[in-house]
């Protein structure tokens, strides 16, 4: 067997990705990659043995995209809110494709351990470098509030992205992110 080619292994997973993006997770088949990657048949196959590792590859190819845009967002000095604007609009139309195959695979997930455990791994990984970026930024945000804040940048996110192509403007998107950090009614009001 010939040695594992890092950038054939990334081109592979691209391919991947943008076919969750479009035809789900019943359209991804080892020869559908290929064909999208431009490659011979049997490549995929040589690297990804079976359609959960391509599915797990995948998955693993969205984290580490996610995590370097996140990581070059806290360079630029921002509010919470600025960023959760920034990234969240960026998902919804231009970077797209990759958070509708995330969806795809968080569904499949439901149905394969295998995918399950890699997607709770990644998890974990995104908590500790919300953590660590909102440190960096100087943001006080208690560490257990990190998982409430990504809970409610998922599902944000999943609204957004499920939108029509089109639909979503920044301004939408400003107000979903103002009312994840700041709360929708403000401080609870007492009934007399």
């Amino acid at each position: 067997m010939p040695p594992i080619n890092p950038a054939r292994r990334q081109v592979l997973a691209d391919a991947a990705i943008e076919l969750l993006a479009s035809s789900g997770v019943h359209g991804l088949t080892h020869r559908a990659v290929e064909k999208a990657a431009g490659l011979p048949a049997g490549t995929a196959s040589n690297y990804f043995r079976s359609r959960e590792a391509l599915l797990v590859a995948a998955a693993e190819r969205i984290a580490g995209l996610h995590h370097a845009d996140t990581a070059r967002a806290v360079e630029q000095p921002a509010t919470l809110v600025d960023l959760l604007t920034e990234s969240l609009l960026t998902a919804a139309t231009t970077l797209r494709s990759r958070y509708l195959a995330i969806f795809e695979l968080q569904l499949e997930a439901t149905r394969r351990p295998v995918l399950a455990a890699a997607l709770a791994g990644l998890q974990d990984t995104a908590s500790h470098l919300t953590a660590g970026h909102h440190g960096e930024l100087g943001l006080a945000t208690p560490p257990e509030k990190i998982p409430v804040l990504m809970a409610l940048y998922g599902g944000a996110l999943f609204t957004l992205v499920s939108a029509p192509p089109g639909s979503v403007s920044r301004v939408v998107v400003q107000n979903v992110a103002e009312g994840i950090v700041h709360g929708l009614a403000g401080p609870a009001q007492r009934r007399p």
